[in-house]
């Protein structure tokens, strides 16, 4: 299966209440894009490297908020292995970030579900 294809079909799925995530993407741990949808937006290294940190030293987003393509998203919840932040979820596995964002009325929870459970699966695959 295609990196696009995990893009496409498991993290763009259709929610219960017929909804989807407004983007979502994944990328290796230097920032490459492996696969994205559309929309994803266009960011900077620095931000990817921001998000990354946090993984390392949990809450170094609490104080400035995650940025991802210019938008600020203040981030709420860190637990080991996922950064969650109001839009965005992202997921970190041995050899990539997995990324969400979304827009009410999809929720974030269900926005979480969708990240960490593809997430969980590339954990489990060893990537």
């Amino acid at each position: 299966m295609s990196w696009q294809t995990y893009v496409d079909e498991h993290l763009m799925c259709e929610l219960e209440n017929g909804n989807r995530l407004t983007s979502a993407a994944i990328l290796g741990l230097d920032g490459t894009v492996w696969a994205q949808s559309s929309a994803f937006p266009k960011f900077k290294p620095e931000e990817i490297k921001a998000i990354l940190k946090d993984f390392d030293e949990p809450g170094s987003l609490a104080p400035t908020g995650l940025h991802l393509g210019g938008a600020k998203y203040m981030v709420i919840q860190g637990e080991p292995g996922a950064v969650g932040a109001g839009g965005v979820t992202v997921k970190k596995t041995a050899a990539a970030l997995v990324i969400g964002i979304y827009e009410e009325p999809v929720t974030p929870g269900q926005c979480n579900m969708v990240v960490e459970r593809l997430g969980d699966y590339l954990v489990d695959q060893g990537m």
